[in-house]
């Protein structure tokens, strides 16, 4: 029984991590599977939503104009732009994973959603699996400008670097769009009330950003 029931899990783990490349493709279907949220299947999904989470906070934080001046400073080289990248964006893909993920909750709860902050953050996190691939243009960017990809007015500068903005601003939409695909199919919801939920979610990041100069 026990191999038996460990077998199960592991064929659970591989259906989310195939379901990870597969809201890429049918979204809808993967975002109708959050709906499970048996003990069994909500630890299945750890693993792949922990890779999702560190993969965009490193594009995140690549793609920041703080990235862009790091070598600005002597003192940097490749190997601590690449300790930068993966502490930080460890930092930074984890903190956004759960602040967002509470707008998204408190979002849909303004619309009269009685999911869980957890289902939130899990919607969250696999709508965020498109910006991970901006990572991919990075061996592209270094290719072709190496270290100035880092440097301020470096050789980076121009119309290519409004290329690979360009590209970075059309994976993050796509993003946000699979997030509003994710909000519909998981509540069952109209697109108007997906919409006006994800309204809600601006404002509340926005609150989130403003409320510490007020204080």
């Amino acid at each position: 029984m026990a191999v038996e029931a460990e077998a199960g899990e592991s064929g659970l783990q591989r259906e989310w991590w195939l379901r990870t490349l597969a809201v890429l493709v049918v979204p809808r279907a993967v975002f109708a599977a959050l709906r499970e949220e048996a003990r069994e299947d909500l630890e299945a999904r750890q693993e792949p939503l922990l890779a999702i989470a560190y993969l965009a906070g490193i594009a995140g934080v690549l793609a920041s104009s703080a990235a862009g001046r790091l070598y600005d400073d002597p003192e940097i080289d490749g190997l601590l732009v690449a300790v930068w990248a993966f502490i930080a964006g460890g930092v930074y893909g984890f903190a956004t994973y759960f602040v967002a993920g509470a707008a998204v909750y408190m979002g849909a709860r303004g619309l009269g959603s009685l999911g869980s902050y957890r289902r939130a953050r899990h919607v969250l996190g696999f709508a965020a699996v498109p910006f991970t691939l901006t990572l991919a243009l990075w061996p592209v960017k270094l290719s072709l400008y190496g270290g100035d990809a880092f440097r301020s007015g470096g050789s980076d500068s121009g119309a290519g670097a409004d290329v690979f903005i360009g590209l970075t601003l059309a994976f993050a939409g796509w993003s946000l769009v699979l997030l509003a695909v994710g909000v519909k199919t998981v509540h069952g919801w109209s697109w108007a009330r997906s919409l006006a939920a994800l309204g809600l979610v601006g404002a509340v990041l926005v609150a989130f950003a403003v409320l510490p100069t007020l204080v």
